[in-house]
């Protein structure tokens, strides 16, 4: 991974951190910031490689203007139209009147929903699948990349450096000053944002095979350069909806902590079981979008919730439907309700689940009156027998 601002000979990264923001999209807790990435070649004919998040015009235009030297861009690319990367298309595009921009067709169909740019018919290269533009000893191709994780996005490979400007494809939370692991927060990134579209991510990484990559430049996180093959791995497993490890992920709602210490309980049961790897996760008090992302990382869940209103506790019932909604499946479940006169949670958990593609419940549905006694007990020491078979 490489951090510089110098990419290569000609290519400038252009684009800023952004450590004072809380929630990424309004929802993703992001302890250590954004990157929104921006990129300028520099050939016969000058691109730019999108624009950035309004948080950071100023910071973008600061450092186009140094790295353009006193040039024009010929060629604005825009692989996505989300704000956090487009945000200042229309703003460069009456900045330099001259400058074209290259897209798609959804990409200049969407285009009016967002800016008003004057002669945009005249200004538009609309591409499609595999064509290509030259613009000195660089050439740029590009491919479709719809619904990774919009319909307009596309991701464009430069042929003379090899590299592959993903779109938001390999990205992940956190700020380029940011040393930390990145399989952490690229997993977390990519189950919560582009997770719902394995099919298409498939796709594209069938595409991406057939290039010679020695570099990619996603829009968010670092530029990744060494081991490629551990990154494309990751996204291979991550899009095929593969558990990545042997594991166990319990995710409990508590209201009076009853549930929680049952949940406690049976974690132990599991480890002297010889359960490889056991997580718990309080959905009332976690990172939802941590647990989403465990849930996607281990082979097994089990889901442990106290009944509500004649339903499930509404944090067990908001996980399940994003988990729903990122298109959880081909795991191993166990569900414990707890319930004190209507135990209620166990059915509304399994009518969740089952509407998910290749969940395998494990049996006993193991109910709790209040708290745990020798029978429940009894229950879930059979419940993590079958969930580690």
């Amino acid at each position: 991974m490489i951090k510089d601002t110098k990419i290569s000979e000609d290519i400038i990264y252009i684009g800023a951190d952004d450590k004072t923001i809380d929630l990424f999209e309004s929802q993703y807790v992001v302890p250590n910031g954004i990157s929104y990435n921006s990129y300028l070649i520099k050939d016969e004919k000058i691109v730019i490689m999108d624009t950035i998040d309004k948080r950071k015009t100023d910071e973008w235009l600061e450092n186009l203007e140094k790295a353009l030297e006193g040039k024009k861009p010929d060629y604005l690319v825009i692989s996505h139209l989300e704000p956090d990367h487009a945000y200042n298309i229309e703003l460069i595009a009456k900045k330099y009147p001259d400058m074209k921009l290259i897209g798609n067709e959804k990409t200049f169909a969407f285009i009016p929903q967002f800016f008003d740019i004057p002669n945009l018919n005249e200004r538009k290269v609309s591409v499609k699948e595999g064509e290509e533009i030259n613009i000195g000893k660089h050439t740029l191709q590009f491919f479709m990349a719809p619904m990774v994780h919009w319909p307009e996005v596309m991701v464009t490979y430069e042929k003379y450096e090899k590299i592959l400007f993903s779109a938001d494809g390999f990205g992940k939370f956190g700020a380029l000053d940011t040393d930390e692991d990145w399989d952490c927060e690229a997993r977390r990134y990519y189950f919560n944002i582009v997770g719902k579209y394995g099919i298409q991510v498939q796709s594209l990484l069938k595409k991406a095979s057939t290039l010679d990559i020695k570099m990619i430049c996603p829009l968010h996180g670092p530029i990744l350069k060494e081991n490629l093959e551990h990154y494309i791995n990751k996204y291979d497993l991550w899009s095929s909806y593969r558990a990545e490890d042997d594991g166990v992920f319990i995710a409990y709602a508590s209201i009076h902590g009853n549930t929680k210490e049952a949940a406690e309980e049976f974690a132990k049961m599991l480890e002297e079981k010889g359960a490889k790897k056991v997580v718990l996760s309080d959905l009332a008090r976690c990172d939802m979008a941590e647990a989403i992302e465990d849930a996607f990382r281990y082979d097994k869940i089990i889901l442990a919730s106290s009944s509500y209103n004649f339903e499930v506790f509404p944090p067990m019932d908001q996980f399940l439907r994003h988990l729903k909604g990122k298109n959880y499946q081909n795991r191993k479940a166990g569900i414990i309700e707890n319930g004190t006169w209507a135990p209620s949670a166990g059915k509304c958990i399994r009518e969740i689940i089952e509407s998910m593609k290749d969940i395998e419940i494990c049996e006993p549905t193991v109910t709790i009156r209040s708290r745990l006694n020798e029978n429940t007990r009894k229950d879930l020491e059979t419940l993590a027998e079958n969930i580690l078979k």
